[in-house]
């Protein structure tokens, strides 16, 4: 597993994440059968979804009932779900199970019960009438203070959490990424509906969780424009098929071997979160980076000694005939410069290393913007 997380440099729970591939749960649909038998295209999947209290259980019934949609139905769910980890256990896979209940109670219970061995993925997404009615699903996107606080009963047992959400429901998207966040959520799982990657970069640009975009990215291209835009990984539902995962697999690990950084941004002229800082000059003309570092409440100065410090010490602090006199500055390879070239042929850098060295930077970068995890206000 080292070759992938040289690839990708995924982690998931401590976990190294084979592919940034995977599948999103559907009721009714995806238990580890389901994911076992397309285990060697993906690298992580949440089962589920699993009703896990009272309210949400009839809710589901009454939804099976109707003969619409199909539902995982059991009296005992933790009893169901231990069995379901334990079918995943000999899997590379990455296990997450999504969870529809309306307290933290009934998620902390699922928790102490089932430990740390898989993620938490709050199911804020369902849009069926009977569990918003049951005070689950989309209902949380309209109460994020509810939401904000099974994701703080959950981090108190030491897991892993991801929250499902469907985009454009909150009254801000950035707002709610940001309540999450500071919540201690460690994942952000966005069913994208028709918004496209704009409203994934907004979300990339508010928060430093990991992303995983969802919705019809069942071609290379669907894929590598989220990526591109703030993406971490994506993934499948209705369309997760052998096929169509495999294909993704296999196109994406090609190109992160051949070009070094299998998400790198768009650079921010041409439309790019922030991640693409690290593919700035410095701040000398009017352009996208002037009001961009505006917003963040970045000087110039600080934005110029971030990039510095960053890479003292590394190959980026080296090229005096570039046009900065430095690597930090340049520019991602997909944009012609023959002065950055030159200067990786002399130095003996493979452009594949330079995306790689780009992406540490990129790295580094976020963690200073973002400063780190911040506690948690409302508490």
């Amino acid at each position: 597993m080292m070759d992938a997380f040289e690839r990708f440099g995924l982690l998931i729970n401590d976990r190294v994440v084979r592919t940034p591939v995977g599948i999103a749960s559907m009721a009714g649909i995806v238990d580890a059968a389901y994911v076992i038998e397309r285990a060697g295209h993906i690298g992580f999947a949440f089962i589920g979804g699993y009703s896990i209290d009272r309210r949400t259980m009839d809710a589901a019934e009454i939804i099976a009932a109707k003969g619409e949609r199909r539902e995982f139905l059991y009296d005992d769910p933790i009893k169901e779900l231990s069995r379901q980890i334990a079918l995943m256990e000999k899997s590379t896979v990455i296990t997450g199970i999504n969870l529809r209940g309306s307290t933290p109670e009934a998620f902390s219970a699922v928790a102490t019960a089932l430990g740390d061995k898989v993620v938490y993925e709050i199911d804020a997404h369902c849009r069926q009438p009977e569990m918003i009615a049951a005070g689950c699903g989309e209902h949380y996107l309209k109460n994020p203070d509810e939401l904000a606080a099974i994701v703080r009963a959950l981090k108190s047992h030491g897991v892993t959490v991801s929250v499902k959400i469907r985009a454009g429901v909150a009254t801000d998207d950035r707002e709610l990424a940001q309540v999450l966040w500071k919540a201690g959520a460690d994942i952000l799982h966005i069913d994208l509906m028709d918004f496209g990657p704009a409203k994934l970069r907004q979300i990339r640009n508010s928060c430093p969780l990991m992303l995983i975009a969802n919705n019809s990215l069942t071609s290379f291209d669907k894929m590598k424009d989220m990526l591109s835009h703030g993406a971490d990984l994506v993934s499948l539902a209705r369309q997760s098929d052998i096929r169509t995962l495999s294909g993704l697999d296999a196109a994406i690990t090609r190109y992160a071997d051949e070009e070094g950084w299998y998400n790198a941004p768009k650079q921010l002229c041409r439309g790019g979160d922030i991640r693409s800082l690290t593919f700035c000059c410095m701040p000398v003309k009017e352009c996208p980076l002037i009001p961009t570092l505006a917003r963040m409440e970045i000087s110039k100065e600080n934005y110029i000694r971030m990039k510095q410090d960053a890479v003292k010490g590394t190959p980026l602090d080296t090229g005096q005939q570039t046009c900065f006199g430095s690597l930090v500055w340049c520019c991602k390879t997909s944009s012609p410069c023959m002065f950055r070239d030159m200067t990786l042929k002399q130095a003996g850098i493979s452009r594949k290393e330079y995306m790689r060295l780009k992406r540490d930077l990129s790295d580094t970068l976020m963690c200073g913007v973002f400063h780190d995890m911040p506690s948690d206000e409302s508490s």
